[in-house]
């Protein structure tokens, strides 16, 4: 997102790079020709063209704005919050964006590529992944695009990230998978595809696109010292987004179980603190008092390594599970306490609205 700011361009004409380049590209074909190289790079994979024309008209630009309130302020006045983007993912009116993008907004304003604005107050959100939708209403169906599958993607795939940087709507900037399923302790729960592509201060809520013109991520942040892009760029992968967007399109909240405990991923510190015969899984640091975990018999020390059938490798694992299992039910939770295995039967319960939501997100489940 972006607040309202004046950005100064500076243009510079590169006369000389590109008679230097028709010169270059010349002789190149000359050498080609006379030394019989391969044929250059076929033109269909120098270009994005046909991705984008397919998948820019679908990217819109989301402005949220709240009634001014206050001391002395009339009550049809209003603040702008600030500018983000959002793709159209359902061709009757369903956006989806970031969470920040419409945080303490009363209503949104989204422009469309061809033009249109559509008010809506139609929103819904999770801040502990970051991902929101938007419900708006138009005479005609609208340009959609997928979401695809995120987990198919891999290292060093070409992707698009297209928003509004800065307010310039209808950017497209081009780069490949640098990473899999990062995990910064931005958010409560995360699973972020890193990209290359140039992403800046309005991208967010964004599609990052494969080039079948799939969305694969919702672009949603950037790792920089300047504040500028630096090189790493982060978005919220697809198979997250679904299930979330599936979420908030039936009961306009997300809904998830716990267990009252913080966790940590098992070292070799931790191992030998607590005197443990691995170095892998997720132990208990702390369990909260009248939680769940406290109710069912987990104990500071405890090794998570089994959750009903869903064996736990490392603490990231044991969040999402928890999360998606039903609340009220009972689950075996398989540990390892002394030295020795034991099982204990845990009725999950639902997350209170603020769980999750402090500055280390990720020692809690």
């Amino acid at each position: 997102m972006v607040r309202r700011r004046r950005y100064a361009a500076a243009i510079v004409c590169l006369a000389l790079g590109a008679v230097g380049g028709v010169y270059l590209g010349s002789a190149s074909q000359t050498l080609r020709a006379e030394s019989k190289l391969p044929p250059a790079v076929p033109k269909e994979l120098t270009s994005y063209r046909d991705v984008v024309r397919g998948v820019v008209p679908a990217v819109v630009s989301i402005e949220s704005r709240a009634k001014a309130r206050g001391p002395g302020r009339a009550r049809e006045g209003t603040v702008e919050l600030g500018l983000g983007s959002g793709v159209i993912v359902d061709p009757k009116g369903i956006v989806l964006t970031n969470f920040h993008v419409i945080d303490g907004a009363d209503f949104v304003e989204v422009r469309l590529t061809d033009g249109r604005k559509l008010i809506s107050e139609d929103m819904a959100g999770d801040k502990k992944t970051d991902l929101a939708i938007v419900r708006i209403q138009a005479d005609k169906p609208l340009p959609a695009l997928t979401l695809g599958d995120s987990s198919t993607m891999e290292v060093g795939d070409r992707v698009l990230a297209v928003g509004a940087p800065f307010g310039l709507a209808g950017s497209v900037t081009h780069g490949i998978i640098s990473a899999k399923s990062r995990n910064l302790h931005m958010n409560a729960y995360e699973d972020f595809l890193q990209t290359d592509a140039a992403i800046n201060p309005g991208n967010s809520g964004g599609p990052l696109v494969n080039l079948e013109g799939q969305v694969i991520g919702i672009n949603s942040a950037i790792k920089s010292r300047t504040g500028g892009f630096q090189g790493v760029g982060l978005a919220i992968s697809s198979d997250l987004a679904k299930v979330i967007m599936g979420q908030l399109l039936k009961d306009g909240v997300v809904h998830r179980s716990y267990l009252g405990v913080e966790i940590a991923d098992v070292n070799a510190n931790l191992a030998k603190e607590y005197h443990l015969a691995t170095d892998t899984g997720a132990i208990v640091t702390r369990v909260l008092p009248d939680s769940p975990g406290s109710k069912g018999g987990l104990k500071p020390g405890d090794v998570v390594t089994r959750i009903g059938n869903v064996p736990i490798h490392e603490g990231s694992e044991l969040r999402k599970v928890v999360a998606g299992l039903p609340a009220g039910r009972p689950v075996e939770v398989a540990l390892t306490r002394d030295g020795k295995s034991v099982v204990e039967k845990v009725t999950v319960e639902e997350q209170p609205d603020d769980y999750g939501l402090r500055a280390d997100p990720d020692r809690d489940q």
